[in-house]
C-alpha cells in the first residue's frame, strides 16, 4: 500500500511538473511571440531647429512661407522628408516652453515642465520622473542614449550621468554643450577638440565624417541598432546641431553659400515686437548674415544625410517595418525672423517644431495632423502607440487617436480632439503664456497688453487681432482654457498676480 501510494504520488508529481513546464515553456514562446511583435523606437532629435529648413514641411506652406529666406534658399531634406511621407507630419506641434532644458523636461516625461524639477535651462530632472524609455525598459526594451541630454544639472559635458532615466545604455549622453568633434578612447568618449586653457571647445578643429558630431553620433546610433537588432529595442539619438555655433564639416560647409540667401519678410520689423519678443540687448543691432544662414542649412543637410544611412542600416537588417522613427526638435529657431535669432519666445519660429512619426503599420502614409500639440502630448502618445501605458503622473494628452491607423472596414468619423496646447515661458514668476490652436495663438504677458493672432490670415505675426469683434468668442475660450490649465497643473504663473488677471479679465 506504502508503495502504491508512493507511486502515485510520484505520477501526480510528474504530471504536475509537467504541466507546469508546459505552462512555462507556453509562456516563453507568448513571451517570445509577443517579443517578435514589439516595435521598435528610434528618435531622432535635434535641437534648435527651424522647421522651413524641411521638404515636407514646406509642403505644407504657402509659397512666401516656405520660402522666407529666399526662392532658392531651400534645403533639400529627401531622407526626413520620406518619414513623413511614409507616417504622419505634425503641423501645429509646438515646445511646451521654448528652451531646451524645459522642453525636454516634457519631452520624456509627459509633465508640464514646471513639475519636472527643470523648468528653466541647467535644472536637473526630478530622480522620480518615469520616461517613455523607462517604460518600455521595464517590458524588456534594450535601451540607449547618444547625444545632448540638458536634464542633469550645469554639468559639461559631463558624460554618462549617474541617473539613466530608463536609457540603460548612456556611454555617449553627456549633459550639456555643443561640441563639433567628438573621438573614442581607452577610457571612454570625449570632446576631440581642445580649447587654449586645455578644456573642450567648441571648435571644428578640423572634424571629419567620422569624428564631427552628427556624424559620430548617428554612428553610435547605428552600432547600437545592429548590436540590438534580435530583440526590441528603444534609443534616442540627440544631435546637437542645428543650434549654434553655426559651423560644419566639408562639404557642407560651403554647399549653400552661393545661394541668393535673403532676410525674412519681418527682419526689418523688431522695433514693432511685443515686449515679450525683444529685442534683447544682443539682438538691438542685429544684421542679416546670409553666410551663417548657410552655415544652418549646411548643418541641416549633414544631418538628412546621417538620416538616409541609419534608414539605410535599417533596411539592411531588415527592420524597417518594425521600427517607429520619430524625427523631431527641443525647439526652433528664429533664424532671422522678427530681427531674432534662437528662441524662448512663442513666435512660431521660436516654439514650432518638427514631429514627424513613421510606424509602420500603425499610422497611415501620408498622414497629417493639423491639430496643435505640444512636447508635453509626446510621452503618453508614443506610449499609446506602442500599447503600453503611461504612467500615473502624466499630464499630456494622449494623442494616439489622431495618428491611429483606421481600418479598411471601419467607417471614418471625425473624432472629438480639443485642438489646444499650452506654452509657457522658462520662469516661475509670471513672464508669459499662451494657449495655441491650428489657426490661433493667445499670448499673455506680465509686461505687455493680450496678443492675439490669427495664423490664417497673418501667417507672420504681424498685427495684434484682440480687440476684432469676431473673434471675442476664441479670445474667451482660450483664456478660459489657459485659466483651466494653470488650475489643474499648478503653473505658478497663474496662480496669482498680472496674469491670472489678464486671464480672467478676458475671459468674461
Amino acid at each position: 500500500m506504502t508503495n502504491n501510494r508512493y507511486a502515485f504520488g510520484f505520477v501526480i508529481a510528474f504530471f504536475v511538473s509537467a504541466v507546469s513546464n508546459a505552462d512555462s515553456d507556453a509562456e516563453e514562446a507568448r513571451t517570445q511571440e509577443n517579443r517578435a511583435k514589439a516595435m521598435n523606437l528610434l528618435v531622432i532629435q535635434t535641437d534648435e531647429h527651424n522647421f522651413r529648413t524641411l521638404g515636407c514641411y514646406r509642403e505644407t506652406l504657402t509659397p512666401d512661407q516656405a520660402r522666407i529666406w529666399g526662392p532658392e534658399a531651400i534645403v533639400e531634406t529627401p531622407a526626413i522628408d520620406s518619414l513623413a511621407h511614409r507616417g504622419a507630419i505634425c503641423t501645429s506641434f509646438y515646445a511646451t516652453s521654448p528652451v531646451c532644458t524645459p522642453s525636454r523636461a516634457a519631452f520624456f516625461s509627459g509633465r508640464y515642465p514646471h513639475n519636472t524639477g527643470a523648468p528653466q535651462n541647467d535644472l536637473p530632472l526630478d530622480s522620480d520622473v518615469v520616461t517613455f524609455a523607462e517604460v518600455l525598459q521595464r517590458v524588456g526594451y534594450a535601451t540607449g542614449y547618444a547625444g545632448k541630454w540638458h536634464l542633469d544639472g550645469p554639468g559639461k559635458p559631463q558624460w554618462e550621468p549617474s541617473r539613466h532615466f530608463g536609457f540603460k545604455d548612456n556611454r555617449y549622453l553627456f549633459n550639456r554643450g555643443h561640441w563639433k568633434k567628438f573621438e573614442l578612447t581607452a577610457s571612454g568618449p570625449r570632446v576631440a577638440a581642445v580649447g587654449r586653457n586645455g578644456q573642450p571647445s567648441y571648435a571644428l578643429d578640423d572634424a571629419d565624417e567620422t569624428t564631427f558630431s552628427t556624424d559620430w553620433l548617428a554612428d553610435r546610433a547605428m552600432d547600437f541598432i545592429r548590436e540590438h537588432a534580435e530583440e526590441p529595442f528603444c534609443y534616442h539619438l540627440s544631435l546637437p546641431d542645428p543650434h549654434g555655433p553655426n559651423t560644419v564639416r566639408p562639404p557642407y560647409d560651403t554647399m549653400y553659400q552661393n545661394l541668393p540667401i535673403r532676410p525674412p519678410l519681418t527682419f526689418s520689423m523688431s522695433k514693432q515686437n511685443p515686449a515679450w519678443a525683444g529685442p534683447e540687448s544682443k539682438n538691438a543691432s542685429l544684421k542679416f548674415n546670409a553666410s551663417q544662414m548657410a552655415l544652418y542649412f549646411g548643418m541641416v543637410k549633414c544631418i538628412d544625410d546621417n538620416v538616409a544611412q541609419i534608414l539605410a542600416t535599417l533596411n539592411e537588417l531588415d527592420l524597417t517595418d518594425r521600427t517607429i522613427i520619430v524625427f523631431t526638435s527641443d525647439h526652433g529657431d528664429l533664424c532671422y525672423e522678427h530681427g531674432r535669432l534662437n528662441k524662448g519666445n512663442p513666435y512660431e519660429g521660436s516654439a514650432k517644431i518638427p514631429m514627424i512619426i513613421c510606424a509602420p503599420g500603425i499610422i497611415q502614409p501620408g498622414t497629417r495632423i493639423d491639430q496643435a500639440l505640444g512636447t508635453v502630448d509626446f510621452a503618453p502618445t508614443i506610449l499609446s502607440l506602442m500599447n503600453q501605458s503611461a504612467p500615473s503622473q502624466t499630464e499630456g494628452r494622449d494623442a494616439s487617436v489622431l495618428f491611429a491607423q483606421v481600418q479598411p472596414d471601419s467607417v471614418s468619423r471625425p473624432r472629438p480632439w480639443n485642438d489646444i496646447a499650452f506654452l509657457r515661458a522658462s520662469q516661475s514668476k509670471p513672464t508669459w503664456v499662451a494657449a495655441v490652436t491650428d489657426r490661433f495663438k493667445l499670448v499673455v504677458a506680465a509686461n505687455e497688453e493680450p496678443y492675439l493672432f490669427d495664423l490664417e490670415s497673418d501667417p507672420d505675426e504681424l498685427g495684434n487681432q484682440i480687440q476684432r469683434t469676431e473673434h471675442a468668442t476664441i479670445v474667451r475660450t482660450l483664456a478660459n482654457q489657459l485659466l483651466h490649465y494653470g488650475e489643474t497643473t499648478g503653473d505658478p504663473q497663474l496662480q496669482k498676480g498680472v496674469l491670472k488677471d489678464q486671464l480672467t479679465k478676458l475671459a468674461n
